[in-house]
């Protein structure tokens, strides 16, 4: 595991629950949008937390702690990510997992073994544009048996979406809605000009109102479940 950082307490990442963040270092993707870009090479050249830190600081926050989100970077590229979360489980911590979708077998395994709590999968775009956000030329087909296999494993989760208006329209939406149609819980996560892998986006920041988010949410309302704007 390549740990390239960690925070002691977050009262928002884990739905209702207090929770430790352990940010994986390295992933396979290029979103221009993405805020942690000091994260995407694993390369060994960036300063990293150990395994070994991580835990003993949660041995001392049992009772203190409800869970750890593990988020990247890209948590299912690593091979080990599975005995590091066993680790995680046996100190009495619930965990949530922020993926990309990319690995489809690391979930399955996850899931199957009931190393999981709680899944937050991005959704980058609708699957006709995935190549234009995620930045790479990604198989389709592992994004789509993620999003299915979330969706029927048991474990509870949320999709989301990073929603700038120059880069995702309401059509785009629509399709998106379509293409997780019957899901439990879907986020459209408003575009916070900040620190950012493209930084020409910070030049192109407007997005959309509150009214035409509205709509949106009325849209995928059709196929969602529960559907919120953060």
């Amino acid at each position: 595991m390549l740990i390239g950082g960690f925070q002691k307490t977050s009262l928002l990442d884990y739905p209702e629950k207090i929770s430790a963040i352990v940010f994986t270092q390295g992933c396979n993707f290029r979103c221009p949008y993405c805020h942690n870009p000091e994260l995407l090479k694993a390369d060994g050249n960036t300063p990293n937390v150990s395994v070994s830190s991580v835990l003993d600081f949660l041995k001392t926050r049992r009772g203190k702690l409800d869970g750890v989100v593990i988020t990247g970077g890209e948590p299912c590229l690593h091979v080990d990510l599975p005995e590091f979360i066993k680790e995680i489980k046996k100190l009495g911590f619930l965990v949530k997992l922020d993926t990309n979708g990319s690995y489809p077998g690391m979930l399955e395994r996850l899931t199957e073994e009931n190393l999981l709590d709680y899944i937050a999968m991005d959704i980058k775009a609708p699957l006709n544009r995935y190549k234009y956000i995620s930045g790479i030329d990604i198989d389709i087909n592992k994004i789509k048996m993620s999003i299915k296999h979330i969706m029927n494993c048991g474990t509870h989760y949320e999709f989301r979406t990073t929603v700038l208006k120059r880069l995702l329209s309401i059509e785009d939406f629509e399709k998106i809605g379509n293409e997780i149609h019957g899901a439990k819980r879907y986020y459209l996560q408003k575009f916070v000009p900040s620190k950012v892998l493209d930084e020409n986006l910070l030049t192109y920041t407007q997005n959309y109102s509150d009214e035409e988010f509205g709509q949106i949410s009325e849209k995928l309302c059709l196929h969602v479940n529960f559907v919120r704007v953060r």
